[in-house]
């Protein structure tokens, strides 16, 4: 660590390492879209490789599940081989494994493929976190905080518009082909750039092996959990009511592990500092907020609009383009206000945001979502940077490298989570919504019959005979539509009470010095 402190101490960096630093958090960028690229091209993908649609979903659940494993582990690694040589291994096998994945004939050799990818490409992500504390100094690292900030939120909003857009002008291979020149040239940039640190060799000899396997049995079967879990009823299933007992005893295993090695596969010690434990909350409920609202509100439109996937992607667009036009704007006023306050302020916008998009009707489109969700894209922005700050800004530099695997861990977490508590409440609401409505078309009220002769009537010069039965499935789907519309609107509103909950923890933070790190707070 000591090749670390002239960089964190320097007055300014020079172009070489800046050059690095864009590389890194390229290839961050890179990691992130492909948990969503894939996400509006499944059933193209499932064409290709001649499989059913359940089988297709271990596409991208693949990928989840070997990156949250790797996300925590990467830490360790880069203590033992250095971020220059794990970052650029990282960068190079994703690189490979993209190309493997794009060439694959059969969904066996796609999955594999797919968790090589997961696995090896999940270390780039939370090595930017550590680097930019190690790189750059206190009055720069505001900077480079927005700049991950916004890598590590727009990469999960625009990856199924970009994926989408991919497979309708070329094919379903160019969502992993892609990624090859731009994987080989993030490899090559820094390996020749990036020198922040010197590998600790004597660490191997210490490895915990068992800590591992421990970790990626608990997160490898918590990840499925959570995926699988709202598809196939919880435990109603035979795979999930078991991998839930691993994930259980895997879960003991390994948290016995990490609390009395000396040196654990995961220093779960991180957590004693008030900041850092409190940021990993803000990073979970950051979790749920970013990838819940990517993923509900393109079903919204998708199931209910009936839009395709570049449809989607116009009206989501301007959460981007929010993001980017906030970020200039969110370090400044990182780098000279209490990042407290802006963190207040971001969760509060948030919570506006996800509570004004709760007012979805079948008719909305993007007159009535610009504005909710171009003030997400503000919000995410100013939420990010000062959570990013808060979390690591106080951590010793000894401990930065396994926080940031942590706190990573935590945003991903809170994703999983969220999205399974997305589709659960989905299903539950809408049923229940559907029964209330059900319960009230019932033809002792004149205007149910009056509808449906009315729907009949129009039908019946293309119809004839089976007008009748026509309108009455009108009138069903009329009723699914409505409740599937509902039950979204409850579950915005969930997701915006979890933002209003998290604010009061803001009065537990201390404040990094000068928007800076090194164990310092004050």
């Amino acid at each position: 660590m000591s090749a670390a402190a002239p960089a964190a101490q320097s007055p300014e960096m020079p172009l070489r390492a800046r050059l690095g630093f864009m590389a890194m958090v390229l290839g961050m960028f890179m990691a992130i879209l492909d948990i969503q690229i894939v996400s509006a091209s499944i059933a193209e993908i499932q064409a290709g490789l001649a499989a059913s649609p359940d089988e297709a979903s271990w596409v991208q659940t693949s990928y989840l599940i070997a990156e949250i494993v790797m996300i925590p582990l990467s830490g360790f690694l880069s203590r033992l081989l250095s971020t220059r040589v794990l970052f650029t291994a990282s960068a190079a096998g994703f690189t490979l494994f993209s190309l493997a994945c794009a060439m694959a004939s059969n969904l066996g050799t796609m999955i594999v493929f797919r968790a090589a990818q997961g696995f090896i490409g999940g270390a780039m992500i939370p090595t930017v976190f550590a680097a930019s504390f190690l790189m750059f100094p206190g009055n720069k690292r505001a900077g480079a905080t927005v700049i991950i900030g916004l890598t590590a939120t727009l990469a999960p909003t625009i990856g199924p518009t970009l994926g989408g857009w991919l497979t309708q002008s070329f094919s379903w291979h160019w969502l992993f082909l892609i990624n090859v020149p731009i994987g080989a040239l993030i490899a090559f940039a820094v390996w020749n750039t990036v020198d922040i640190d010197r590998p600790d060799r004597s660490l191997l000899a210490r490895f915990d092996w068992w800590g591992l396997l421990f970790m990626a049995a608990f997160l490898g079967s918590l990840e499925y959990v959570m995926e699988e879990g709202p598809r196939w009823d919880w435990l109603a299933d035979e795979t999930v009511r078991n991998l839930s007992l691993v994930a259980a005893v895997a879960g003991v295993l390994f948290f016995w592990r990490a609390l009395t090695r000396a040196e654990p596969i995961v220093d779960l010690r991180a957590f004693r500092n008030r900041n850092f434990a409190i940021g990993c909350l803000f990073s979970f409920t950051v979790g749920i907020g970013l990838y819940g609202s990517v993923y509900l509100l393109p079903l919204f439109l998708g199931r209910v609009r009936g839009y395709n996937s570049m449809q989607i992607g116009e009206v989501m667009f301007i959460t981007g383009v929010c993001m980017f036009c906030t970020a200039p704007f969110a370090g400044r006023l990182l780098a000279r206000t209490d990042p407290r306050l802006m963190l207040a302020g971001g969760l509060l916008l948030f919570f506006v945001a996800i509570w004004q998009t709760a007012q979805l009707t079948a008719q909305s489109s993007f007159p009535e979502l610009a504005f909710p969700l171009g003030l997400r894209g503000v919000a995410m922005m100013l939420t990010m940077a000062p959570v990013n700050q808060i979390a690591l800004g106080t951590m010793p530099p000894a401990q930065l490298k396994g926080a940031a695997g942590l706190y990573n861990l935590m945003r991903n977490a809170g994703g999983a989570i969220g999205l399974a508590m997305i589709n659960t409440l989905v299903t539950d609401r809408s049923y229940a919504h559907r029964t209330h409505m059900a319960e009230s078309l019932n033809w002792a009220r004149p205007y149910v019959g009056e509808y449906q002769s009315t729907l009949s009537a129009a039908m019946a010069g293309r119809l004839g005979g089976a007008s009748d039965i026509a309108a009455l499935a009108r009138i069903k789907n009329l009723v699914v539509q409505q409740g599937l519309v509902l039950a979204y609107n409850d579950t915005l509103l969930l997701m915006a009470g979890c933002f209003l909950l998290s604010m009061p923890l803001v009065l537990l933070l201390q404040r990094p010095k000068k928007a800076g790190g090194g164990g310092e707070a004050h």
